[in-house]
Formats: C-alpha cells, sequence, structure tokens
C-alpha cells in the first residue's frame, strides 16, 4: 500500500518525479526548456514551495503562478500533457486524500489557466 502526501520529502519527490517526466516529454520538454528556457535548479525549490502550500499547509510560496505562462503559446493539448503527467505519478507514488487533492487542484489550475488563456476545450 502507498502512503499519501504528508510531507516535505513527499512533495519533493512528487516534483523531481513528475518533472523528470515533463523534462523526457517529447511535447512539453520544448515548451520548458526551448520556450520558457527554464533554470531547473531555481525552479524545482519554487514548484516544491508552491506544491507544499497547496497540499500540506507549508505556507513558504509567495508568488504569482500565472503570468509565466502568458507568452508560451500553449494549447489545450499541452494541458492535458501535464495533467496526465501530473495524474500518473501521484498515482504512481502516493494514494489517500492528499494525493487525491493534488489532483484535484492541478485540474483545476489546468482549467483556471486555460480560462485566462483563452484556450477552450474541443
Amino acid at each position: 500500500m502507498k502512503s499519501d502526501i504528508s510531507s516535505e520529502n513527499d512533495i519533493k519527490l512528487l516534483v523531481d518525479t513528475f518533472y523528470s517526466k515533463v523534462n523526457n516529454d517529447d511535447l512539453l520538454s520544448p515548451i520548458f526548456n526551448d520556450k520558457a528556457k527554464v533554470d531547473w535548479p531555481h525552479h524545482l525549490p519554487t514548484m516544491y514551495k508552491f506544491w507544499g502550500t497547496q497540499l500540506i499547509g507549508t505556507m513558504d510560496y509567495k508568488g504569482q503562478p500565472f503570468p509565466p505562462h502568458m507568452k508560451l503559446d500553449l494549447a489545450g493539448e499541452h494541458f492535458n500533457r501535464w495533467l496526465e503527467l501530473f495524474t500518473a505519478t501521484v498515482k504512481e507514488l502516493f494514494e489517500g486524500p492528499t494525493a487525491e487533492l493534488a489532483i484535484y487542484k492541478a485540474q483545476n489550475i489546468a482549467q483556471i489557466f486555460q480560462y485566462k488563456l483563452g484556450i477552450t476545450k474541443k
């Protein structure tokens, strides 16, 4: 039986595993690495803080996650793949109420970002 997400180490495992998949994904890797030119050593600790705040109440994240996405020319397929990889990562590593909350929050984030970007579902 898998455990639930309950600690900062769990958040780090989730984020590191997820972004490893993103970096190896044919659709998402070019967005993160070529277009956004993500500085991974800087970005990953920010993601630990973001998901820690969202899931275990660390309250370490201070920022606005949406603005950096505005200039990336994203499409629905990018969000669908992001959600697919995120959901698969959560289910691969964890189970329980906080794991389900992580998937729910990711779905909401994708929906809100797509709305703000004017991406309509087909």
